[in-house]
């Protein structure tokens, strides 16, 4: 133990804060909470024996330790959250799922509301349904929606905006308030149905729909009548396929965590309205941490980000700050939260489903690892290399005619990806359409940086043949990288010459790699491939809309986003804009002559055929 440690030690204060450990490198390795500062340091710092696997690996790596004071624990706990999401220590728990999940939304204050997909949730007085595990899952959703009930579909602007009825209205999907005269009442009788039916009540929507049909059939409004009775079916029959796991109609979430040979999975159930309408499984590594301590962190870091928050959350086993995170989450919520673990009943045999569903993910998952593991083996093989390799990189361009070319870099860990690694790269210095020099400035651009900005791979591809590998070389040997890591070419096959299986080429080698008994290798390489494409050309779609969406008179010096908001407002677009003088542009609020000059020369340039640069 280095002196100025224990100096240290001795001199910290007896208040509640947050400590950060350092190694050798001055890096942040761990971020923790106390009540008591003093006391927590000591576990670290007097106790000589006793500590478990984590603590005694960390112990062995401080440098260096720094406090800072808060005025509660409650504050620290805040502070902790928020510095491991910045730091990312070695030896915390770390969530590395970061999505906002979608939720279905509903203004209810509206006179005619629409239901629309968001994924942040508000502090207004519309009423939120969700989250959905998937995107598929809301979507689903959405369209039993659309078909039972007959909401509008339309964006607000479309709504305000429409002056005859869209083909939803056609097609009897819609009831057209837009342009015919339905009565707010008549329409949020249909919301309040479509409420009930979010909230997973579609059994007291059922009752609630029965009954009015028979009221309107004894009336003799037998078409009505119709109307309700083919709603019910249709509730009936999603009904059908509905996973109903408490029948007490509460929304809550499940949280249930296992843990085998240093790997957990937590499993995260979503119930609303009493049904199961969700499943997400949140992998974790246990080298340093154990069950309770990860589900600790899960919660925190989790509903941190999450933009909805039951009233209830199930665990499967007691976690350490539970009235502290309770207190954390009723505060975000601005209601109660309460933090359970259920011993029987109900919520006891939905926990235990949780937890059997966590078991057979965990399978799944070193099933996938040892299938995985054997195609590295044979990939190394057929390779000739020296070791495994665990971290593989793939590159891969993308653009349409040398506009807006970009580049990707996938990485597969121990044979599967790991999307937190992925580098997107837009190409700066090639003019021309060049794809050799695009991956030349792409792969220069990556290994010019250090092993601590990012670790070496043990394994490059390159998509294509004996040219590319012969350009990524002569990269690797500018940067002095000859020989650090294998490098190979994997090309499509040539169906016109009769070829069944692309060929993965290797420096100094004229013919490919006979990969006639490690088609488990070739598959491998053609995923990591398949998945650099789809990333390159996902991101340049992304640039490719940006500029789409890029406005003539985002380009023009002078004009910013109240002035192109006059412009267009005036004129409602670009081409009524071009048959306008500089006398008239420079008359609109906050134009100036010059200014206008400059807008005129932009557009003239436009209608050449000569856009101005973004």
């Amino acid at each position: 133990m280095h002196r100025h440690l224990l100096e240290k030690y001795h001199a910290a204060p007896a208040d509640p804060g947050v400590y950060l450990m350092k190694d050798e490198k001055n890096r942040i390795i761990y971020v923790g909470k106390a009540l008591n500062l003093k006391k927590r340091l000591a576990s670290y710092f007097t106790k000589e024996s006793g500590h478990d696997l984590k603590t005694g690996i960390l112990i062995r790596q401080i440098a260096d330790f720094e406090l800072i004071v808060t005025s509660s624990e409650h504050e620290a706990l805040i502070l902790e959250s928020t510095l491991i999401k910045k730091h990312k220590p070695k030896y915390n728990v770390i969530l590395k799922d970061g999505k906002n999940y979608p939720c279905l939304r509903i203004d209810v204050t509206e006179d005619y509301p629409g239901l629309e997909v968001v994924r942040k949730i508000n502090r207004d007085k519309a009423l939120y349904f969700g989250p959905y595990s998937s995107a598929h899952g809301v979507k689903s959703t959405l369209k039993s929606v659309n078909r039972i009930f007959k909401l509008r579909k339309c964006r607000k602007t479309q709504f305000a905006n429409r002056s005859r009825p869209c083909l939803n209205y056609q097609i009897k999907s819609c009831l057209g308030p837009c342009c015919h005269g339905v009565s707010r009442e008549e329409y949020h009788k249909i919301v309040k149905d479509v409420v009930l039916f979010l909230k997973g009540r579609s059994s007291e929507l059922v009752k609630k729909l029965t009954t009015e049909m028979r009221e309107e059939a004894e009336r003799e409004n037998f078409e009505k009548a119709a109307q309700l009775r083919d709603t019910v079916f249709a509730v009936e029959k999603i009904l059908e396929k509905q996973v109903v796991v408490s029948t007490d109609h509460l929304d809550r979430d499940v949280i249930a965590c296992v843990g085998e040979k240093e790997k957990a999975i937590v499993t995260l159930f979503f119930v609303r309205g009493g049904n199961l309408v969700g499943t997400r499984h949140f992998p974790f590594d246990m080298h340093y941490n154990d069950i309770p301590e990860i589900l600790d962190a899960f919660i925190k870091q989790y509903y941190e980000k999450s933009s909805f928050l039951p009233s209830q959350l199930l665990v499967s086993q007691p976690v350490e700050n539970r009235e502290l995170i309770q207190h954390r989450l009723s505060e975000k919520k601005g209601k109660s939260v309460k933090l359970l673990v259920p011993r029987r009943g109900e919520k006891k045999q939905i926990v235990d489903m949780a937890l059997l569903n966590g078991k057979k993910e965990l399978e799944r998952f070193f099933s996938r690892e040892a299938q995985a593991r054997e195609s590295l083996l044979s990939l190394q093989k057929i390779l000739h290399m020296d070791r495994l390799p665990r971290r593989i990189e793939c590159f891969d361009n993308s653009n349409i005619s040398g506009i807006d070319p970009v580049s990707s870099m996938v990485v597969f860990i121990n044979g599967l990806p790991d999307n937190s690694l992925y580098r997107k790269f837009i190409i700066r210095n090639v003019t021309e359409h060049d794809d050799y020099a695009y991956m030349t400035e792409v792969l220069t651009r990556r290994f010019s940086k250090t092993q601590d900005d990012m670790a070496l791979p043990d394994l490059v591809v390159v998509d294509g043949g004996k040219g590319q590998i012969s350009m990524a070389v002569a990269v690797l040997k500018t940067l002095g990288l000859e020989g650090a890591f294998a490098v190979a070419g994997l090309a499509k096959k040539d169906r016109e010459k009769g070829e069944t299986h692309d060929k993965i080429y290797l420096p100094n080698r004229s013919n490919p790699v006979n990969t006639g008994q490690a088609e488990d290798a070739l598959f491998l390489l053609q995923r990591l491939r398949d998945e650099a494409h789809r990333f390159a050309i996902t991101f340049q779609r992304k640039r490719r809309g940006t500029r789409a969406k890029t406005s003539i008179l985002d380009s023009v010096q002078g004009i910013g986003k109240k002035r192109k908001q006059t412009l267009l407002s005036a004129y409602q677009g670009i081409s009524r804009m071009k048959q306008a003088s500089v006398d008239e542009l420079a008359s609109h609020p906050g134009m100036t002559r010059p200014i206008a000059e400059n807008l005129a020369a932009a557009l003239e340039k436009s209608e050449e055929g000569e856009v101005p640069p973004v």
